[in-house]
């Protein structure tokens, strides 16, 4: 007669588990990660991301929240969901370049298309419609 482990009970259903995360895997593979990734920077200094979905988790997340609605508490973190202020393209291009109370400056981490892209993106997407689309030579001009 084979004894019954715990360990045995379990590996059946964690086997199953696996295999099931394995085949979903390939469904979720146009998601970015739900929060920061690791290895935000290379050498020099800059992030290495280049879409927009993948910056907002990497950089913005962390203050302005997962869902944009930002924070208070031990600072003010604005909302950038359903914010009107979002309408220029330009406002916060120059607010991600320069900073804005708070928040620092990113000119030095991210380069002209990187800063377009995080900016279309949050433009977009978290309850904003602008559609106006943000170029890397507009943020050139910006800068």
């Amino acid at each position: 007669m084979r004894k019954t482990t715990f360990a045995s009970l379990l590996a059946g259903p964690a086997i199953r588990l696996a295999l099931l995360a394995l085949i979903a895997a390939p469904a979720l593979a146009d998601e970015p990660p739900p929060f920061s990734p690791p290895g935000n920077f290379v050498s020099g200094g800059h992030f290495i991301h280049r879409d927009g979905a993948t910056l907002f988790r990497a950089v913005c997340q962390g203050c302005h929240m997962p869902d944009a609605k930002g924070a208070v508490g031990a600072g003010h973190y604005p909302a950038l969901a359903a914010n009107p202020k979002l309408a220029s393209a330009a406002y916060p291009a120059i607010t991600v370049l320069q900073g804005r109370h708070g928040m620092p400056p990113f000119a030095e981490y991210m380069d002209d298309a990187q800063v377009a892209e995080v900016v279309n993106y949050v433009r977009t997407h978290f309850d904003n419609h602008y559609s106006d689309a943000l170029t890397a030579a507009d943020v050139k001009k910006l800068r």
